[in-house]
């Protein structure tokens, strides 16, 4: 079981970014996927959730608006499209599988948001 982030880097504020999560040993289109991120010092927190076959999304509610959660089940990837960044989006951000009592996360990507 693998999910590998990607898509991280430095922005500028007000800039996007469009993070991909890649998954494989497991049948991606039946699992639930989020993102989260974990700010330094800060505890993790969910961003973003989408449903195996993505008729329900949910966000961290500051975030509406700004940041669209989706998913590919052919390409077994899920996508965190982030705009009009802020300097408090600076974090690392994880996907994470999820079905009944199976759990996976990815290693996080670093995003960083600064001028």
């Amino acid at each position: 079981v693998q999910l590998v982030e990607s898509g991280g880097g430095l922005v500028q504020p007000g800039g996007s970014l469009r993070l991909s999560c890649a998954a494989s040993g497991f049948t991606f289109s039946t699992y639930a996927m989020s993102w989260y991120r974990q700010a330094p010092g800060k505890e993790r927190e969910l961003v973003a959730s989408i449903s195996s076959a993505g008729r329900t999304i949910d966000y961290k509610d500051s975030l509406k608006g700004r940041f669209t959660i989706s998913r590919d089940n052919a390409k077994s990837t899920v996508y965190l499209q982030m705009n009009s960044l802020k300097p408090e989006d600076t974090a690392v951000y994880f996907c994470k599988g999820i079905k009944g009592g199976y759990e996976y996360w990815g290693q996080g990507t670093q995003v960083t948001v600064s001028s």
